[in-house]
């Protein structure tokens, strides 16, 4: 199987029956073919975008039952805080503010239009925001369909969308880990319409709570096959699952450290050139396996973050911030290239 599944993943072959047997074998031949196939498809640079998160509040109304950020502190930022953060962030040269935030009854499009065109209207940062549930909620709140939602916010100066929310993307596990969020099929149908009006996403995968490795290459397969009707994501984000202080870690005790790798792994095999951007969390896994995973398929580090106050919420100890320098240190220290870019994965001179 092994000689033949380095060029069926080049061609885009590789199938569910084959996923699931690369499960089981021998982790160092599938971390090997995995590295083979990151340098022939993206080569031995390894990316990382200088950015800042800022979680706008940690009030919500979903209840997700992984979440240790609902009412963690109790908070909402005003705009002028904001502003004032992504500020901070220009000032040290981040060319991307990612905001998030739970759901509330009056984040309306209009909140969400008025944020962003307030931050537009100062900064020129790319600004990189929303999941399809927040775009669903919003549009629910506003009594509009998700796809003039989209519209509004491309207008307002939303540049590119998360493809957070996604968790699991099979709805027996949704019913567990988050029942109050949008299906399968609205994710999948949001995560369309933002790339049909134009606006690139990221996509992601939660795994390592009550999901299985059926299920996590489920997920991947859904993703590959939207990638290839539409072209819209920008890479694939791994997230571990993080149980302290939530409700699933109290069944869960998260994925293995072998597991991050081979979900890496698995990933950049099934994902093959369709996305062939994948980032190795650092904020997740720390730095240390980090490295690991950019030698088992992974090709990028993520972002400077300054803040994340999520993972950090859910037990994450890896730090809230990396340097450039750092950044350089942690990439260099595997013998690989650092490369800055942004968040669309184009070229950006260090400053």
């Amino acid at each position: 199987m092994m000689e033949t599944i380095y060029q069926r993943s080049l061609n885009g072959e590789i199938t569910r029956e084959d996923a699931l047997e690369l499960v089981n074998i021998n982790h160092f031949q599938l971390f090997n073919i995995a590295d083979l196939l990151r340098q022939e498809i993206v080569g031995d640079e390894v990316t990382f975008v200088v950015n800042r998160n800022i979680d706008i509040t940690d009030h919500c109304i979903i209840g997700c039952s992984f979440c240790s950020f609902r009412d963690h502190i109790g908070y909402e930022m005003t705009t002028e805080e904001i502003l004032e953060s992504v500020e901070e962030a220009v000032d040290v040269g981040a060319t991307e503010i990612c905001l998030f935030g739970g759901v509330m009854p009056h984040m309306t499009v209009d909140f969400y239009c008025d944020l962003f065109s307030s931050i537009k209207e100062h900064y020129n940062i790319e600004l990189h925001s929303l999941s399809p549930v927040e775009v669903y909620h919003a549009a629910k709140a506003s009594k509009t369909t998700t796809s003039t939602a989209l519209s509004s916010f491309k207008d307002a100066g939303l540049d590119t969308m998360t493809g957070a929310s996604a968790e699991i993307l099979v709805d027996r596990v949704r019913a567990e880990l988050c029942p109050n969020k949008v299906s399968t099929d609205e994710w999948v149908d949001i995560i369309k319409e933002a790339h049909q009006l134009g606006i690139p996403t990221t996509s992601t995968i939660m795994y390592g709570s009550i999901d299985t490795w059926e299920d996590r290459i489920d997920h991947l397969l859904i993703l590959r096959d939207i990638q290839r009707e539409t072209g819209g994501f920008t890479e694939l984000v791994p997230m571990t699952f993080l149980g302290e202080n939530n409700l699933m870690g109290q069944q869960s005790n998260g994925a293995s450290g072998l597991d991050d790798l081979k979900l890496h792994a698995l990933a950049r095999i099934i994902l093959g050139r369709d996305i062939p951007n994948i980032q190795a969390s650092w904020i997740k896994i720390g730095t240390r396996m980090a490295q690991m995973a950019l030698c088992c398929g992974a090709n990028d580090l993520g972002g400077t973050m300054m803040e994340d106050k999520i993972s950090i919420a859910a037990g994450s100890s890896h730090g809230e911030y990396l340097t450039r320098s750092q950044m350089h240190a942690i990439i260099k220290g595997i013998d690989r290239i650092p490369a800055e870019r942004n968040t669309i994965y184009e070229p950006v001179s260090s400053k």
